[in-house]
């Protein structure tokens, strides 16, 4: 039966038994459990020679990452690529298996490592193993929740290691948390200290992908971004991995095409080494569950480099022109291999978006992001002087995702009810909801400093820090900042675990709390970190504003 609870629209609040919310058929959802089983198969063999000194291996560190980010919310949705995913997962682990038989390396008995990967037999192992193979309530919360966190994980390394930024402590811990995850008999205690540790390690993966990003395309910087459009033919390019979107700028230049961002693909336009291409030249639309009707106004090809797939109605427009990249996959959708090199050849898309319109214009305008950690700090002493003062009294991070239940309103209509003394910072989709409203400034400061993508939450996370050093503060529970953070899927998670690692408490999310997290659970995290969700705008303000 199928069982999935990992995005925070789950149906009923519960769990998704029947398809998915987010479009994921029983089959899908039953291949991917099988891919899990078999990536938990792999990391178990593989940390286990790891403690006896084998060395890192690459290939190893790239399936699980692969397999992890496949099985995220909207990413992968083509039974034939799972599967694919499957059978290399399987002939992975019969190798690593041979291996230590070879190096006389003891295994654990679990039934993840004994399967034998038979062809036959997958149906029934995808359907054993669902996330409700652990009975117990709480050791399954807190099981699902470290695998939801390494998804996150998954995909901020994947992003990472493509730009030449790799760690092999990162690596060795993904395997060493599916190792303990896929332990039986795993204490509750043991399994709540891993979910920490799973959030130090997100951390660590965030500011590994902060340096990629910064190393290979420059430092952010504060830039306006047109949401109109230009006459030429575009491509729409969508999703999160940089290095996709400059092999995309480097092969356009000069075509007569221009190239749009959409979604969490917005803070490209902040790197001096992307924004520098003349044809890069808007940002098209709005957050990610906005696409089916926005893309069917594009007119040209589009681009998915990462999650965030809606699947298209059936009689959409845009069906013929999708193009998927990396982790992600569509049935029917023609997918962009990555050719040995690292890199990727839009010959096609190109050709395809020269027989194309121009898009419609569906908005007109600027917004304004690219404050990421060292723009903010370029502000700091006019940030300082504005808290001194009074001018800025607080700031509130709500960095997260944006979805399409109407409960999210709520973040528009807090992000207006603020203080005129209160900055936001934001990063991930979640800006989507207030990044487009006239909230002013500060003392020239914009009352809204988007960092970035949602791995960019790292920025906050720096200049939280900083802010401790500046005002001396024992602790940055302490400083000014309050935490409303809005959560979809396994991204959100990851930075969720870093900030709890980091000692961050009194954090909000919402618009609900995940499901995936037990009443056991969620009275360790309430008691421990003060995690609570959102309440009404009025009453919010004054618990986390006003108080």
């Amino acid at each position: 039966m199928m069982f999935c609870y990992q995005c925070q629209e789950t149906a009923k609040g519960t769990g998704c038994t029947v398809s998915g919310v987010c479009g994921k058929k029983p089959e899908t959802s039953r291949w991917m459990d099988l891919l899990l089983s078999v990536t938990r198969g792999v990391g178990t063999i593989y940390h286990a020679l790891l403690q006896q000194g084998q060395s890192d291996d690459t290939t190893v560190d790239d399936f699980i990452v692969d397999a992890l980010f496949a099985t995220i919310t909207n990413a992968n949705f083509d039974d034939s690529a799972l599967l694919q995913k499957v059978d290399k997962g399987i002939a992975l682990k019969k190798q690593l298996l041979a291996k230590a038989a070879e190096l006389g390396v003891a295994l654990p008995d679990y039934h993840e490592v004994e399967w034998g990967g038979e062809k036959s037999d997958y149906e029934a192992e995808g359907d054993r193993e669902t996330v409700l193979r652990t009975a117990n309530e709480d050791i399954r919360s807190l099981k699902e929740t470290i695998v939801l966190g390494l998804k996150g994980m998954a995909a901020y390394y994947e992003h990472a290691a493509r730009l030449g930024q790799r760690d092999e402590a990162i690596a060795g811990f993904m395997a060493e948390a599916l190792a303990g995850i896929t332990n039986p008999d795993a204490t509750a205690d043991g399994l709540l200290q891993l979910l920490l540790t799973t959030g130090k390690y997100g951390v660590d993966v965030m500011a590994l992908l902060d340096k990629a990003n910064t190393r290979a395309y420059g430092k952010p910087e504060i830039t306006k971004v047109n949401i109109g459009v230009g006459k030429r033919p575009g491509i729409l390019i969508s999703g999160h991995d940089l290095h996709d979107i400059a092999d995309l700028l480097e092969q356009t230049e000069g075509t007569g095409i221009d190239v749009y961002t959409h979604g969490e693909m917005l803070p490209a336009h902040y790197y001096p080494e992307l924004k520098k291409y003349k044809h890069l030249v808007g940002n098209y639309g709005n957050a990610w569950w906005k696409q089916k009707e926005e893309f069917a106004h594009f007119n040209g090809p589009i681009v998915f480099t990462t999650n965030c797939i809606v699947p298209p109605s059936p009689k959409a427009n845009y069906a013929g022109r999708v193009f998927t990249a990396n982790s992600t996959g569509f049935p029917g959708w023609k997918h962009i291999a990555t050719r040995p090199d690292g890199h990727k050849d839009f010959s096609e898309v190109i050709e395809m978006a020269r027989q194309c319109q121009a898009p419609e214009e569906i908005e007109h305008g600027e917004i304004v992001g690219g404050f990421a950690h060292d723009q903010v700090f370029a502000l700091a002493d006019k940030i300082v002087e504005a808290v001194k003062s009074g001018a800025i009294r607080k700031f509130v991070v709500m960095s997260g995702c944006d979805g399409r239940m109407k409960s999210r309103n709520y973040y528009a209509d807090f992000a207006q009810a603020l203080p005129k003394d209160v900055v936001i910072l934001t990063s991930g989709c979640a800006k989507y909801k207030y990044n487009k409203l006239n909230l002013g400034d500060i003392n020239g400061i914009p009352r809204v400093l988007d960092a970035g993508q949602c791995n960019d939450s790292y920025s906050w996370a720096v200049v939280a820090l900083k802010l401790k050093e500046i005002f001396g503060a024992a602790d940055v529970n302490e400083l000014p900042i309050a935490f409303n953070i809005a959560w979809y899927e396994q991204k959100a998670v990851i930075v969720l675990l870093a900030l709890l690692s980091l000692g961050v408490k009194n954090i909000h999310i919402g618009p609900t709390l995940p499901a995936f997290v037990s009443p056991g659970v969620l009275k360790v995290l309430q008691d421990s970190f003060g995690l609570g969700t959102i309440s009404t705008v009025d009453e919010d303000i004054q618990t986390m504003i006003n108080a």
